[in-house]
């Protein structure tokens, strides 16, 4: 797990298996995320090979003091198989703001809310033309 720090955004890239064996790496994380109190976190999550609860409980835990601090709180993908398919099975997708980094422009100008909250541009159903 990487964590950095890019203008008003907080960053934290995760690589590799995600495992029980990883939940202290993730409370260190949203700590300084919370000690950073930047408005937007994001979490790259396009390089997981492997996924389970322990990054599901993370994931909604961090979303939770995102909102009771409101603060932005985004997923980047695309989302590796393990990850969609953990957050589709657990019925939680629709609840984080996804954003495909693609390439070059501000992966915070990409993110969609999934989560019923309007966009910043007015609209109420998540969506970005």
């Amino acid at each position: 797990m990487h964590v950095t720090r890019h203008e008003d955004t907080f960053v934290i890239t995760v690589r590799g298996e995600v495992d029980h064996d990883d939940a202290e790496d993730f409370v260190e994380a949203w700590a300084a995320a919370d000690r950073a109190a930047l408005p937007t976190t994001t979490v790259d999550l396009s390089q997981i090979t492997f996924a389970d609860s322990m990054l599901l409980n993370a994931l909604l835990d961090a979303r939770r003091r995102h909102a009771d601090s409101d603060r932005e709180f985004v997923l980047l993908g695309p989302l590796p198989p393990p990850v969609h398919r953990l957050l589709t099975v657990s019925g939680t997708l629709e609840h984080f703001a996804v954003a495909d980094t693609g390439s070059g422009a501000d992966p915070r100008d990409r993110a969609a809310p999934r989560d019923g909250r309007p966009d910043p541009d007015g609209r109420e159903d998540g969506h970005r033309e």
